[in-house]
């Protein structure tokens, strides 16, 4: 079962813009690749557009062209050519389209300097992107439980949200509803504690499923870096999740204990 020129171009995008997500990918079988990777080059697509220009018109348009394609799917119409869209296409069924809407949606805060209305926004915020991902993954390639997916992958998603901050503080954005020790450390412990239920209730997912959570592991040590030293977050110095993880992708694969 070969890649063609697209999912060879979807493969390269995720190796250059989610390291992350590209290690786990490529420890997955050969027939999850062909769903993760045109999913996850559609999450680099859509994560990047609000960055890569200053003008928010011009961001709104790169979102609301993958809005158009989601729309596309749904509707059942014939999708536009293009290296990720039309291998995501090929996967996605009218129902994981609108999830995948949402979470182009949601990356519309990026786009402007407002803070988030509420922990409530920014659970949702973290929900719709990582928990949507993850969820449409999941549920593509197997049988999998959603309170449990979402859960494992929420506490990824802040984990990832938490390694950003510098970035994001240096761009202008107001990422945190509470940027004190106090408040950084309750969030990663909320982060832990959802993980830990995720992790409890790990046979909920299949073992054709488990390839979209393979990513989530190293979130743990993440989030108790920030347990541990709050003050890690803004300096930029929590762990990079691709070097603590070198060891320890293959033996999760082999257990199954993402």
């Amino acid at each position: 079962m070969s890649f063609d020129a697209d999912l060879n171009g979807c493969a390269a995008l995720v190796e250059r813009g989610d390291p992350w997500r590209f290690r786990a990918v490529m420890a997955s079988p050969l027939a999850a690749r062909r769903v993760l990777f045109p999913l996850y080059a559609f999450n680099v697509e859509v994560a990047r557009a609000p960055w890569v220009t200053q003008e928010p018109m011009i961001a709104e348009m790169r979102l609301q062209w993958w809005r158009d394609v989601c729309d596309e799917i749904v509707q059942g119409q014939p999708v536009r050519r293009h290296e990720v869209a039309t291998p995501l296409a090929a996967v996605l069924s009218p129902d994981d389209a609108r999830l995948l809407d949402e979470l182009v949606a949601a990356r519309r805060w990026d786009i402007y300097k407002d803070a988030f209305q509420d922990a409530a926004h920014f659970d949702r915020y973290i929900d719709q992107t990582a928990g949507n991902l993850a969820w449409v993954a999941a549920k593509t390639l197997g049988p999998a439980d959603e309170e449990v997916v979402r859960g494992a992958a929420c506490a990824a998603g802040i984990a990832a949200f938490l390694r950003a901050i510098p970035e994001l503080e240096a761009r202008g954005r107001i990422p945190l509803i509470d940027g004190t020790a106090a408040g950084l450390r309750d969030l990663a412990q909320a982060a832990l504690a959802r993980l830990a239920k995720a992790r409890s209730r790990r046979g909920a997912v299949s073992a054709a499923a488990r390839p979209a959570l393979w990513h989530v592991a190293p979130a743990a040590r993440i989030l108790n870096a920030a347990v541990r030293n709050p003050a890690a977050v803004g300096a930029g110095h929590l762990p990079d999740p691709v070097a603590i993880d070198r060891a320890r992708l293959g033996i999760r694969v082999l257990t199954g204990r993402w």
